[in-house]
């Protein structure tokens, strides 16, 4: 998917200003302001329902925002709540789907996915299926596949949500490492606020009916080793915070 627009400011490659969206007369989004700079990882936190999975659906031009202004500056991967890896092709098909699609050589996308198989923990499975995989391997070839059709901006909608808490931990490290080895920009939804201060440099906390910004927030502590976080007191202050906000 391609940018909507080019006007991002100096380092800003997806700039939302007072974007509302009604569905049936009713406001789902309404004035959502965001800001994300290239190679940051911000999250958009709330509530179910506050429409978070509308807001991405926006930004990839899925659907039209009723008013307000959206400028997107580069390539988008969008990974989805569900992996939706296709059962009858092997990973290595389903990872490099997007390519085929845009019509990019097929022996020259499978050398390029090849490079990134073993980094992203797939070695070994290029050619099994999706069913022989773990909740949590699925969700890594989905990560490679969003990797791939996007060059610089990964838009992941709850990428963890489906999976139990241990797998759920090891792939919040490890999608932190995954970041510092690809160097891509990361919007991120999910309604774990432990999650979201865990992994963001920012966090964009969203009310519900209809949708809103409540309150952004920085997270400068531990940026260089976010595991440190984890147990942190910082991490349990912010979580007070937020959950008075929600």
């Amino acid at each position: 998917m391609h940018s909507q627009t080019n006007s991002c400011q100096n380092n800003e490659v997806i700039s939302l200003k007072n974007v509302t969206k009604s569905f049936d007369g009713n406001i789902i989004l309404k004035d959502i302001s965001i800001d994300v700079n290239r190679g940051e990882f911000v999250s958009i936190l709330g509530p179910s329902g506050c429409g978070k999975s509308t807001l991405f659906n926006i930004i990839t031009g899925l659907i039209d925002k009723d008013s307000g202004n959206i400028s997107v500056l580069g390539d988008i991967g969008y990974m989805q709540q569900k992996d939706l890896l296709l059962p009858w092709k092997t990973i290595m098909e389903n990872v490099v789907l997007p390519l085929d699609i845009k019509g990019v050589n097929k022996k020259s996308s499978r050398e390029k996915a090849a490079k990134y198989i073993e980094l992203m923990g797939l070695s070994g499975y290029e050619n099994k299926y999706p069913y022989e995989l773990s909740g949590g391997m699925k969700q890594r070839a989905s990560f490679l596949r969003t990797f791939l059709s996007s060059e610089e901006i990964m838009l992941l909608d709850e990428p963890f949500g489906a999976l139990d808490s241990i797998t759920r931990e090891n792939l919040q490290k490890w999608i932190l490492d995954m970041k510092k080895a690809v160097e891509r920009t990361i919007l991120f939804i999910t309604h774990d606020i432990e999650e979201a201060v865990f992994l963001s440099d920012s966090i964009y906390v969203l009310g519900s009916k209809p949708g809103v910004v409540k309150k952004k927030i920085d997270l400068d502590f531990y940026k260089k080793d976010k595991e440190k976080r984890l147990f942190s007191s910082e991490l349990l202050n912010y979580k007070k915070e937020i959950v008075k906000l929600l």
